[in-house]
């Protein structure tokens, strides 16, 4: 399916927050995603990302994370310094702030002509797949995509401790998690406390390891993995087609 791709500004307080937005080309209505980057913010393999999940017939809204800090239209480069760069964005962005960009993108894909009413979901990739996690609580997110997603059981997002392991009951819709096995930063005593918390909260998810590892599925890095990615990908179309033709 071809896309159409635009930008768009919303107010969130007192910041300016640029979206990117991918959709389908033909006229119609589609389910809305609330697009999440890493700390690089949407860089040309995120937005290469966003693009792919518009073409099966989604309205992809990815907001700039870290708009408070970073000029509007700011790219991190993925180096050294821009980890440390990205990092340090994360850490001074107030954990209320994350909320708040969620809210206003939901707002906005809630009057946008394109999107299907009540049918709106959340994709994430690093922090942007712990961002995806705290989207599920809102009461509009019947799906969730959250690809090793990072700081969950240490509370590490932003300023302060982040709550969002003890908030898995608040969950409404389905979650389809996507680690890697070789991933330092999700080990496997947090991928399994987040996968026991889930059981125990009663929240319908399915979790996918590949063999692979952090960033797995990001196509300019080294830790790119064109099999586990393609595999990952065909497990998410499925899902987020599953979930939202009910």
């Amino acid at each position: 399916m071809q896309i159409t791709k635009r930008n768009i500004e919303l107010r969130v307080n007192d910041s300016l927050m640029r979206v990117y937005v991918a959709a389908p080309k033909p006229a119609g209505h589609y389910p809305g995603i609330v697009f999440y980057s890493d700390i690089y913010q949407l860089g040309s393999p995120i937005v290469r990302l966003a693009n792919y999940l518009a073409g099966f017939g989604y309205v992809v809204a990815a907001p700039e994370i870290f708009h408070r800090l970073e000029l509007i239209g700011t790219v991190i480069e993925p180096d050294d310094l821009g980890r440390m760069r990205g990092n340090d964005d994360a850490r001074r962005t107030a954990i209320a702030d994350y909320d708040a960009d969620c809210r206003a993108v939901i707002e906005w894909l809630k009057t946008d002509s394109a999107v299907a009413p009540g049918k709106i979901g959340t994709l994430g990739f690093c922090i942007g797949g712990h961002l995806a996690f705290r989207a599920a609580f809102q009461p509009e997110i019947t799906a969730a995509v959250c690809c090793y997603p990072t700081g969950i059981p240490s509370g590490k997002l932003g300023q302060g401790v982040a709550d969002t392991i003890q908030r898995f009951s608040e969950i409404n819709g389905e979650m389809l998690l996507v680690f890697g096995t070789l991933d330092p930063h999700i080990p496997e005593p947090d991928r399994h406390r987040i996968i026991t918390t889930l059981e125990n909260a009663k929240i319908p998810h399915k979790v996918l390891n590949y063999e692979a590892e952090h960033t797995f599925m990001r196509d300019d890095g080294y830790r790119y993995d064109a099999v586990a990615a393609t595999s990952a990908w065909a497990e998410i179309i499925a899902f987020l087609g599953n979930m939202f033709a009910k």
